[in-house]
C-alpha cells in the first residue's frame, strides 16, 4: 500500500455528474452519521450551501476547537455567582480546589486512562518540562541521553534540550520509526509526538513504548494532535508519562490548560522539578520544607487558573454519550472522503498529499503539499504559494491553516465536521487552484 494517497492524472476539472454524485453521497453519509446530532452542541457557521456559494466550513479544529454551547452559560455563572457572590468560599463550596483532578478524570477516558492518573493545569510546555525532568530522575543510573522525535513540534525540542542541560544529559533527535532501533541502555527516555503536527502521520505508540521498555527506557508521549480524535490507550500500552493540550480536539478554548498523565505505578516515584505549594501533601500548613502529595496531585504546581479550567470542564460535556471509537471511525471516513473529493475537484498536479494513506498511520487531518514545484505554472509566474492559497480559501469561507513552506492543513473534528463540509472544502480548493494556468501534459500528478 502506498504511503500517501495517489491523485492520478485526470481531466483537470471536475465533471458535473461527478460533483452531483459526491454532493449526494455527502448528504447520505451525513443522514446516516450516528454523531451528526453532536454538531448541534457547538457554535458553528451555517452549513455549506452549493446553491448560494457560501462555504461556512471550519477545518482548523486541530489548532483551535469550536465553542461548545455549554461554555458561555457556565462561565457566566462562575463569574456572577461563584466569583461575584461566593468569592473565596468557592474554593470549597464550588469545588474550585479539586478541579484539576476532577477535570483530569473527565479527560482520562478519552486517552485510555483510569481515574487518578491525569491532572489538569499549566501549559503543555510546563507539563512537558515536568514529565521530562521527572522522567529522567526515575531513569536508571548511567543514562546519558534523551531521544527526541526528530519531527517534533518545535517547543517540544526546546523544552527537551533545556531539561537535558539541567540533568546533564544529551539530546539525540531520532525519526520515530527508528526509535526501536536507536534506543540503548544509556537512553533515559524518549519524547515522541503521537501525531505529527505537520503531516498528520500517526506514530506507533504501542510498538515504540514496548521497544523503549525493552531497553529499560521510559516513554513520554505528546498527545496534542491525537487526544479527542482517536483512541490512545495509555494504560493498556503501559505509557509512563504523557502530556497534551485541551484546545484542539477537546475544544477547551484558546489557551485552555493542558494535562499531565503519570502511570499509576510511577506516581510515588515521580519527583516534580516544579514543587509548588499546590502539590504539597498539606498545602495550607505553609511548611517551609516540601513533602509531595499522594498520587497524581504531585503533578500540580501553583494556584489553578479557575476560569479557563471551568470553561474546559463545561466544554467536555459535549462528550457525554460519545465513544472515542465512534469518533475514530468517522474521522477515517471523513478524511478518506475528503481525499476522494480532492482527487475529483482539484486539477491534476496541483497538490500532493503528505498524509499517510494507511489508516493505521493517519491521524485526523489531511495535509496537502501545494508548492510551485508541482506546477509548470511556476515558470510563468502563475503559481501561488501555499500561504496565498490558504488565504484565498479562508476568504471564501473554508478555514484551514498553513505550515511553511508549502503545506495546507485541514483538520477534521468528527464531533462537528460533516461530510458536506469535506465535500465543500474540496470543491472550493478546486475552484481556487483551477483558476491557475493548466499544467502541461506529463506534469506530476501522483502523490507516491
Amino acid at each position: 500500500m502506498s504511503e500517501t494517497p495517489e491523485f492520478p492524472d485526470g481531466p483537470g476539472r471536475h465533471e458535473p455528474s461527478r460533483a452531483r454524485e459526491l454532493t449526494a453521497r455527502a448528504a447520505e453519509r451525513d443522514a446516516a452519521d450516528p454523531l451528526a446530532a453532536i454538531r448541534d452542541r457547538f457554535v458553528l457557521d451555517a452549513a455549506p450551501d452549493h446553491a448560494s456559494g457560501d462555504a461556512g466550513v471550519y477545518l482548523d479544529g486541530n489548532s483551535l476547537g469550536a465553542l461548545p454551547r455549554t461554555v458561555s452559560g457556565r462561565i457566566a455563572d462562575v463569574i456572577a455567582r461563584e466569583w461575584g457572590e461566593l468569592r473565596i468560599r468557592s474554593w470549597t463550596e464550588s469545588g474550585w480546589w479539586t478541579a484539576p483532578e476532577r477535570i483530569g478524570d473527565k479527560i482520562a477516558p478519552l486517552i485510555g486512562a483510569g481515574p487518578g492518573r491525569v491532572v489538569v493545569g499549566d501549559s503543555t510546555s510546563v507539563n512537558l518540562f515536568k514529565a521530562l525532568v521527572g522522567g529522567v530522575r526515575m531513569a536508571g543510573k548511567g543514562c546519558t541521553e534523551i531521544l527526541v522525535d526528530a519531527t517534533t513540534f518545535p517547543t517540544d525540542g526546546y523544552i527537551a534540550r533545556s531539561a537535558a542541560r539541567m540533568t546533564g544529559l544529551a539530546v539525540r533527535p531520532v525519526e520515530p520509526a527508528r526509535i526501536a532501533d536507536e534506543v540503548t541502555e544509556r537512553t533515559a527516555l524518549a519524547l515522541v509526538n503521537h501525531v505529527d503536527y505537520r503531516t498528520g502521520r500517526l506514530n506507533d505508540l504501542p510498538g515504540i513504548t514496548h521497544a523503549l521498555h525493552s531497553a529499560g527506557a521510559l516513554a513520554v508521549w505528546d498527545l496534542c494532535h491525537s487526544a479527542g480524535a482517536l483512541p490512545v490507550g495509555l494504560d493498556a500500552h503501559h505509557v509512563d508519562l504523557a502530556v497534551g493540550c485541551t484546545y484542539k480536539y477537546l475544544n477547551g478554548g484558546p489557551g485552555s490548560p493542558a494535562y499531565l498523565y503519570i502511570r499509576e505505578s510511577l506516581q510515588e516515584r515521580f519527583e516534580s522539578p516544579l514543587p509548588g505549594w499546590n502539590s504539597h501533601a498539606d498545602p495550607f500548613a505553609m511548611d517551609p520544607s516540601y513533602t509531595p502529595a499522594e498520587g497524581i496531585s504531585r503533578g500540580r504546581v501553583g494556584t489553578p487558573d479557575i476560569l479557563s479550567l471551568l470553561a474546559l470542564e463545561a466544554a467536555l460535556e459535549v462528550w457525554d454519550g460519545v465513544s472515542i471509537e465512534a469518533v475514530r471511525t468517522k474521522s477515517l471516513a471523513l478524511t478518506d472522503f475528503f481525499l476522494e473529493c480532492v482527487n475529483a475537484y482539484v486539477p491534476a498536479g496541483r497538490v500532493r498529499s503528505v498524509t499517510p494513506h494507511d489508516h493505521q498511520r493517519r491521524g485526523s487531518q489531511v495535509s496537502l503539499e501545494c508548492s510551485p514545484k508541482l506546477s509548470t505554472a511556476a515558470e510563468q509566474g502563475g503559481a501561488p504559494t501555499a500561504a496565498e492559497v490558504m488565504d484565498e480559501l479562508i476568504r471564501r469561507g473554508v478555514v484551514g491553516d498553513f505550515r511553511p513552506p508549502d503545506v495546507l492543513r485541514f483538520g477534521f473534528t468528527p464531533l462537528y465536521t460533516s461530510f458536506a463540509d469535506a465535500e465543500r472544502a474540496a470543491w472550493v480548493l478546486g475552484e481556487v487552484l483551477g483558476a491557475l494556468p493548466d499544467v502541461e501534459s506529463g506534469a506530476a500528478g501522483t502523490a507516491g
